[in-house]
């Protein structure tokens, strides 16, 4: 076996130092960090499915505290971008997770991003199942983790903020939809003390182009999308640009 790795093989006491959690069935630990490719008819999808549920549950339940005069849909789409497989591969990151790998494990770049995700999911059901089974409550236990992670993202989140976090997705959809090519992202300048840059980053789809500028390179590239998504708008609704 080896270790598929998020930024460092983590061993058992690696894991509940980062989530200040001790298992009392470190087998479960063990699972939830357990690829498919290991084999042996073991692995994490049963506690990462059992994980979905917890996750969406407590994140839910913040949000709900937390956000009391938000509509159902505005915190539908904060919970999801909470739980996305790429704020879940960020946070089994942060956590130095790894994972129990086999043989047939994938191998191309990037493969492990999913993996990883899942195994986030299947440690916070490890962790609900292991505190039930020791006569805790389960749901306070991983709701501290989720806590942890989330409870300032939460608090500080305004509504509308997807559609400016979201727009390198929006238009990476509306360009597929409509058959042109991939948007290519440039930085075109930095400027200003380290400690203050200023970045100037131009997109492209096509003959289209939008710039724009900001503290740091991947809020320039949010800014310049969401103005060509503005283009494009106008255009598929046959509004001069």
């Amino acid at each position: 076996m080896k270790g598929l790795k998020g930024m460092a093989a983590s061993t058992s006491k690696d894991v509940e130092a980062a989530i200040h959690y001790q298992f009392r069935d470190e087998s479960l630990l063990n699972l939830a960090l357990t690829h498919g490719s290991a084999g042996k008819g073991q692995d994490n999808q049963r506690l990462e499915y059992l994980g979905d549920a917890l996750l969406n549950f407590c994140v839910a339940r913040l949000i709900y505290q937390e956000q009391p005069d938000w509509p159902e849909g505005a915190m539908s789409k904060l919970r999801g971008m909470l739980v996305c497989t790429d704020a879940l591969h960020d946070w089994a990151r942060s956590l130095g997770l790894s994972l129990t790998t086999g043989a047939k494990a994938p191998k191309q770049p990037g493969a492990l991003r999913k993996p990883l995700a899942d195994a986030v999911e299947a440690l916070l059901a490890a962790m609900y199942l292991d505190a039930e089974g020791s006569g805790k409550s389960g749901i306070e236990v991983i709701m501290a983790l989720v806590a942890h992670r989330h409870l300032g993202a939460i608090r500080s989140a305004y509504l509308g903020m997807w559609e400016h976090r979201d727009s390198k997705t929006t238009l990476q959809e509306k360009v597929a939809a409509l058959g042109f090519p991939a948007p290519r992202y440039e930085q075109i300048s930095r400027s200003g003390p380290d400690h203050q840059p200023t970045f100037k980053v131009r997109v492209s789809v096509g003959e289209l182009q939008a710039v724009a500028n900001a503290g740091n390179l991947k809020q320039a590239e949010i800014l310049a999308a969401r103005e060509l998504v503005e283009q494009l708008d106008h255009i598929t609704n046959g509004q001069p640009s």
